[in-house]
């Protein structure tokens, strides 16, 4: 049966809520889509100031979190409705929502008297009333209550989109975080591998708010123009994270706006394109080594997506450094970087809405097969 659904996804960039419409049918390996729409609605500056003091564990506080969890409800209810009225869809169209809603804070491991645990924002039960359809939320508890660290949760998707009988690859995305996918040639589900190999925009986005008042570095000329900073790109490349094995997730409690700032006051007598470009390599560096860490063989294929695919100087640095290996876009294959998170989460809202698992125990550590996400029917 074809289904019409709208994903929904804002990300650790805080740059907006990114929304397709597909038509989907199947289950399991035998899911296809077809994207029909795809948009992203910037965020008001005052709710990113809002999400951003929820995110600092200084600054939050649980009257805040509460109230912006059902605040971003409606945020993301009205960027739908908006969509709907733009592209002349009616409400009964539609008969599902998948929506990830606003990572807070992730805590992928255990700490003193701390639970692993994943906190996401921007209510269900609001954007089904409003909507007047089927939501499906929350999506990473299930994995964290089998023992996994609820992410990356997109493996699942990618293997359903892209696993391939004649060649190896990977998809990393690079978002906030970069995050990889790697698929063996004619392998299964449990063949996967995937983890956050790392800061991807994040930190250079932030330094280059701060420097330059631009919102981030387009197509990498910040980077291009600098030379390296080499106690600066020892520091943060001697990072703990980066030793970790897989599985592993991090985020913005990790590599977020405190840990940037710190650096740059650090190192704020060094030239301003250098501290960009050697955050940027950073970003190339713990990509790169993602693979030669962990992937035996070299790749047939690292297919880029996200809003870092977009930039030119970390596509050609990774190809200079992996020349064994072919290092394309995801528009090469036909999908749009920018969405295919929100994509991703249709499909794992379709198998939710089908009890069906769709998590990927290799890359979340969890001990069982899943089915992800609340649902909240309209009624």
């Amino acid at each position: 049966m074809v289904k019409h659904a709208i994903g929904m996804m804002s990300g650790t960039s805080l740059d907006g809520i990114d929304l397709v419409l597909v038509k989907i049918q199947g289950v399991s390996e035998k899911t296809t889509v077809e994207v029909l729409k795809q948009e992203t609605i910037p965020f008001d500056g005052l709710l990113v100031e809002k999400i951003k003091q929820a995110m600092d564990i200084k600054t939050s506080n649980v009257k805040l979190l509460t109230s912006l969890n059902v605040e971003l409800g409606e945020v993301f209810a009205r960027a739908v409705l908006a969509f709907y009225e733009r592209e002349k869809i009616q409400k009964h169209e539609i008969d599902f929502i998948a929506s990830h809603g606003q990572t807070i804070y992730h805590i992928a491991e255990e700490e003193s008297g701390i639970k692993r645990s994943s906190l996401q924002l921007g209510e269900g039960a609001v954007i089904s009333h409003l909507c007047e359809t089927t939501v499906v939320a929350n999506f990473r508890l299930a994995d964290i209550a089998a023992g996994g660290q609820g992410a990356p949760l997109v493996p699942y998707a990618d293997y359903v989109l892209f696993q391939s009988v004649d060649k190896s690859r990977a998809l990393h995305n690079i978002g906030g975080i970069a995050n990889m996918t790697f698929l063996k040639k004619g392998g299964t589900i449990d063949d996967v591998i995937a983890f956050d190999s790392g800061p991807g925009n994040m930190m250079i986005d932030r330094a280059c708010q701060l420097l330059f008042n631009k919102p981030y570095d387009k197509d990498g000329e910040i980077a291009s123009k600098g030379n390296v900073i080499a106690e600066l790109y020892d520091e943060v490349m001697s990072h703990p994270y980066f030793e970790k094995t897989f599985p592993k997730s991090t985020g913005r409690e990790m590599f977020g706006d405190f840990y940037v700032d710190a650096l740059l006051k650090k190192y704020q007598n060094h030239k301003k394109a250098d501290l960009i470009h050697t955050l940027s390599l950073i970003t190339v560096d713990s990509i790169v080594q993602s693979y030669s860490k962990h992937i035996l063989k070299p790749l047939d294929e690292l297919i880029l997506c996200g809003g870092g695919a977009n930039n030119k100087w970390f596509l050609n640095s990774i190809q200079k450094k992996m020349p064994q290996t072919k290092v394309t876009i995801l528009e090469a294959l036909g999908y749009r970087s920018d969405y295919k998170e929100a994509l991703a989460f249709v499909i794992l809202a379709n198998q939710t809405l089908n009890r069906l698992p769709s998590n990927v125990k290799s890359a979340t550590g969890a001990t069982k097969d899943k089915i992800l996400g609340q649902i909240h029917y309209f009624t």
